[in-house]
């Protein structure tokens, strides 16, 4: 008797079970992005900043700035010695008003003693992921929105 070609039962559970297990690790890797929560994370260390800077201007009854720096993702309150730094695997994106851009990696958003701003908007992103940190011109109010 010839013996018919072909995979047994066994051979066929093993590789199989041998890729999903391939496939389960592949998928833990993060590749170089910000989880989840490390995303919002940065947008609400962002937001804390930017609050920061409207207290300080209406405080001290001068304009006060956040600058932020997206080559070294660095940002600094006026006032503050040392700037803050977001991790490296989360980009950023500012739009603001023209008078406040220094360059193309370095702008400001500035804020007014009356608590007013000139408005502007933050994005902190990860690959796919995003969350835009919005400044309101008129009244300062800093917002989350995804």
């Amino acid at each position: 008797m010839r013996r018919a070609r072909g995979f047994t039962l066994l051979e066929v559970v093993v590789v199989l079970a041998l890729g999903v297990t391939i496939y389960a690790v592949l998928l833990a890797i993060p590749f170089g992005k910000a989880s989840a929560a490390d995303l919002k994370a940065a947008a609400r260390q962002v937001a804390a900043e930017l609050r920061t800077a409207q207290s300080t201007a209406m405080a001290t009854r001068r304009d006060a700035l956040l600058t932020l720096d997206m080559e070294t993702r660095e940002m600094i309150t006026t006032g503050e010695r040392e700037p803050r730094r977001l991790p490296s695997n989360i980009d950023l994106k500012l739009y603001t008003a023209q008078t406040e851009v220094a360059n193309e990696h370095r702008g400001s958003i500035r804020f007014y003693p009356d608590g007013s701003s000139t408005g502007g908007r933050v994005t902190v992103l990860s690959g796919e992921r995003k969350y835009l940190v919005d400044v309101d011109w008129l009244t300062g109010r800093v917002a989350i929105n995804e």
